[in-house]
């Protein structure tokens, strides 16, 4: 029996599933819900009071306009709120609800599609995803800046910086345990499914959940930067880097962790992280499961090298490629997939 193929949507199709999610109001309560996020863009505008005070700004995936509204309250002349999805309507009742309809326009467009009357003097957008580049809305980014913003120009954030490192996770460990335990609870072994139980909770698909500090098992390693002001298509579609841990104590590692930062322009610079070690965000962390859960000591060595690139399906999804050695056995490589 012959089965088809796996179909691929086409670019449209995949904008069009893209822009559609961000039409439900829960995607947009999340975010707004998540302090850390929204203050500290709030804070890093009004440090920039006096480089805003007259400006005109573009706002990015402007989504329900709190952001254009933060650019207005801090003295920008003129906000272009560029918002695809149908939630523009809101950003459209947000602007008129706080008295700003002459200083915050609302453009229900693709970036890609925008017109604007002339350049900005600032570009603020909040485009970052799971894992940082999930949703690939940095491209859109990228796109404004060189179409739109005028040399010398901001952008909010204005850069981006990648973290790694090994952990252990007890959540794991304990679901697998269950299977050995089910004798003493029904009297019938099962421990044979915690095998297939392994497979399908280390799999392939990236997981995004919390990842507290005692259970990181290295110090983190940096291991790309983007800079927006120089970034191209290229930088962003193939993020790589390599780290080395030597690793704390005798645990299980189950996987790695990947997080990161951004740094908003200014003299006193506010940084929005969404480290373990930090307050927690609506983006927590993303784990990146080994097949099995190997066994490290104190000082084991874990080296190796990670790629991230858009899915070849469909560019807004994500695939990571890493290659890792532990305690300096054979290296070993295992291909992740968010949003397949």
């Amino acid at each position: 029996m012959a089965f088809p193929k796996k179909r691929k949507y086409d670019k449209t199709e995949q904008d069009d599933d893209y822009f559609q999610c961000y039409s439900d109001i829960t995607v947009h309560e999340e975010m707004m819900s998540d302090t850390v996020r929204t203050h500290a863009y709030r804070v890093a505008i009004v440090r920039n009071h006096n480089a805003l005070l007259g400006k005109t700004v573009l706002d990015v995936g402007a989504g329900t306009g709190i952001l254009s509204v933060f650019c207005a309250q801090a003295g920008a002349s003129k906000v272009y709120a560029v918002e695809a999805s149908a939630v523009s309507q809101l950003a459209c009742e947000v602007v008129r609800e706080n008295k700003l309809e002459g200083q915050v326009e609302v453009i229900n467009s693709a970036m890609e599609n925008a017109e604007l009357p002339g350049q900005v003097d600032a570009i603020v957008s909040e485009w970052m995803g799971y894992g940082l580049m999930y949703e690939s809305m940095l491209s859109s980014v990228l796109y404004a800046r060189d179409k739109w913003l005028k040399p010398g120009g901001l952008i909010f954030p204005s850069c981006a910086n990648m973290f790694i490192a090994p952990v252990n996770d007890s959540t794991v460990e304990n679901r697998l345990d269950f299977w050995s335990e089910v004798k003493g609870m029904y009297g019938v072994n099962m421990t044979c499914v915690q095998s297939f139980a392994r497979k399908c909770i280390m799999g392939k698909d990236m997981a995004v959940c919390s990842v507290y500090p005692e259970h990181v098992l290295s110090h983190p390693v940096k291991f790309a930067t983007l800079d927006l002001s120089s970034a191209t298509l290229e930088d962003i579609g193939n993020i790589t880097g390599s780290y080395q841990f030597c690793c704390f104590g005798s645990y299980l590692m189950h996987g790695f962790a990947i997080w990161f930062s951004v740094t908003f322009p200014g003299e006193n610079a506010i940084t929005l992280s969404t480290s373990p070690y930090g307050e927690e965000t609506h983006w927590k962390q993303t784990i990146l499961y080994l097949d099995e859960e190997v066994q490290v000591e104190q000082d084991t060595k874990v080296r190796g090298d990670i790629k991230m690139s858009p899915s070849e399906n469909n560019p807004r999804h994500l695939s990571v490629t890493l290659n890792y050695s532990i305690g300096g056995g054979v290296c070993r490589t295992k291909v992740f997939l968010m949003g397949n």
